[in-house]
């Protein structure tokens, strides 16, 4: 049976069709619940998925721009992890949480800019767990996230090269019972469907799943 994955996208500037299309291949091995609506979920729900994908900055919707973490659901993905849930945080997720303190303790970082969108190079970490399978360098056309790494004992597997200078792009953490994976490129749906980032979606769910 299919493990039931939950996925909160939708965004200001990021639109949920570019994170439907880009999982929709990997339908075959996960079963995605979408949370659109974010005005009428509930944290306690959290619980009911091994794994949950957070690909969605904080604004409701992409219509409306009102944070979404706000009035005591600030702690819901900190507290998720900590009890055992797995949590993978994609390109938005890491995006105007910086001062949502629960949700940037538990992200080990947090974004601070990107330029214009270029062409990114991605290199991965020879022998790590999540990069098996993947291209040990790669390029897409991407929006270069910048970001802080507060947690200076991320495990980072994932750095990407553009003519802006060099970043992490992906690191695990461990948060109480649970565990944290960190993928900062995928503005694009062609991003999301390159397969070496399909490969590294589905070994990051594997992973934080296995909490």
């Amino acid at each position: 049976m299919a493990m039931s994955v939950q996925v909160f996208c939708d965004d200001r500037f990021h639109p949920a069709a570019t994170v439907r299309e880009g999982l929709a291949p990997l339908g075959r091995d996960w079963s995605f619940v979408w949370t659109d609506n974010v005005h009428e979920w509930k944290p306690e729900s959290l619980a009911d998925f091994p794994a949950v994908i957070l690909s969605k900055s904080n604004t409701a919707s992409a219509t409306d721009w009102s944070p979404w973490l706000v009035g005591g659901k600030e702690t819901a993905f900190r507290d998720y992890v900590r009890a055992g849930g797995g949590l993978l945080i994609v390109h938005s997720g890491c995006a105007s949480y910086a001062q949502v303190e629960p949700m940037r303790a538990v992200t080990g970082g947090a974004f601070t800019h990107h330029p214009p969108a270029c062409e990114v190079t991605i290199e991965s970490t020879d022998d790590h767990a999540l990069t098996a399978g993947v291209d040990a360098r790669f390029s897409v056309f991407d929006e270069h996230y910048f970001v802080t790494l507060d947690d200076l004992d991320a495990d980072v597997f994932l750095r990407s090269r553009s003519s802006h200078g060099m970043q992490p792009s992906g690191w695990t953490r461990r948060e109480g019972a649970g565990r944290v994976c960190v993928l900062t490129p995928g503005h694009f749906a062609q991003v999301w469907l390159h397969p070496s980032f399909q490969k590294l979606l589905a070994n990051a769910l594997r992973w934080v799943s296995a909490s």
